[in-house]
């Protein structure tokens, strides 16, 4: 059984603490989860059902208020499912389609110099993203270790973005500060 990012992003955050749909909307927000995975507020409830659908959840019997305050839990099966999927993620580097390649491989269609100005438009907006990622991983008073290695990752990623970005931006001597 096999489970899109978002699901098994989803299932995790249940098997880290059952909660219901509002509270992973939080978890979601809180924790910036929506810089790398697609998953939209309106997609929760959904992908909730499914995950129910094929055993993966459960709302114990009992679970407070209606369908969309329901406390729901993993399944044994989901546990192992979130397991084997997840290992297989770490462990396969599967290559990611990234636009900026996609760009890039086209570069006779723009002028040196508007590449040179899409280049620094993409630092000046990796550098934002940086310091909203930072500031997202230290407003958290605690963070599961699962959640720690996402911020540290996804910061030595755009790090090596910015690195990049860097050596190919040429700035002339009049624009310097």
């Amino acid at each position: 059984m096999d489970l899109t990012p978002a699901e098994l992003t989803v299932l995790g955050l249940i098997i880290e603490r059952p909660q219901h749909g509002y509270d992973l909307e939080r978890v979601i927000e809180q924790r910036g989860i929506r810089q790398w995975t697609d998953i939209g507020f309106s997609s929760i409830y959904y992908l909730l059902g499914k995950l129910e659908k094929r055993g993966l959840l459960h709302a114990p019997e009992g679970s407070a208020g209606g369908k969309s305050r329901r406390v729901l839990h993993a399944t044994s099966e989901g546990r192992d499912v979130a397991a084997r999927v997840a290992l297989a993620l770490v462990a396969d580097p599967r290559p990611v389609p990234n636009p900026l390649l996609v760009g890039i491989a086209n570069l006779p269609l723009f002028s040196e110099q508007d590449y040179a100005q899409a280049l620094r438009a993409r630092l000046a907006a990796i550098e934002t993203r940086i310091t909203g990622v930072r500031a997202a991983a230290e407003a958290q008073a605690t963070l599961p270790p699962a959640a720690r290695e996402v911020f540290s990752y996804s910061l030595s990623l755009m790090e090596a973005e910015r690195q990049w970005l860097a050596s190919r931006v040429q700035v002339p001597d009049d624009e310097q500060d």
